[in-house]
């Protein structure tokens, strides 16, 4: 009886109304966007970051903005703390459990552009080669790169 009078009220709020009672019974979220960035020479993109305590040296990324697509987060962290230009290629893969937070990490292409790094963040940033990747780097990081290496780059279309 209580289920046909809850499912009853639940179709009479059609649209958004249910989205507003979703997102109140639910927990938000944090989504925290990476890349694995390869220049035309196979090496990859680190950022020695000044606020990071327990690395020196990362993979660029950032935090999504509402309604930002995490493939646009990626390209926009990336200008903000590089001023470089990258394509976004793939999906490396999802991680989630971790507090209210979701990671996602992609694989991209470097396109160019003139090196103005955010000093407020970003003390340093170089193209490693994948076999001389530098101390400092989280093992998280280094199993990203590694998965990165393992799967074929396929292109999409954003």
């Amino acid at each position: 009886m209580i289920n046909h009078l809850l499912l009853r009220l639940w179709k009479l709020l059609r649209g958004k109304p249910q989205w507003y009672f979703l997102w109140l019974m639910h927990p938000k979220f944090i989504v925290g966007v990476s890349g694995v960035i390869f220049d035309e020479q196979g090496r990859i993109l680190l950022l020695r970051h000044r606020f990071w305590m327990q690395a020196t040296w990362g993979l660029p990324g950032g935090y999504a903005n509402k309604n930002e697509r995490l493939e646009d987060t990626l390209r926009r962290e990336v200008r903000e703390e590089t001023g470089y230009n990258i394509q976004v290629t793939s999906l490396i893969r999802v991680v989630s459990g971790y507090r209210l937070r979701l990671e996602a990490s992609y694989r991209g292409t470097f396109l160019g552009g003139e090196e103005r790094l955010d000093n407020r963040e970003v003390m340093e940033a170089r193209f490693f080669h994948p076999n001389e990747l530098p101390a400092g780097l989280l093992p998280s990081q280094r199993e990203i790169i590694r998965l990165s290496l393992a799967t074929p780059d396929q292109a999409r279309t954003p």
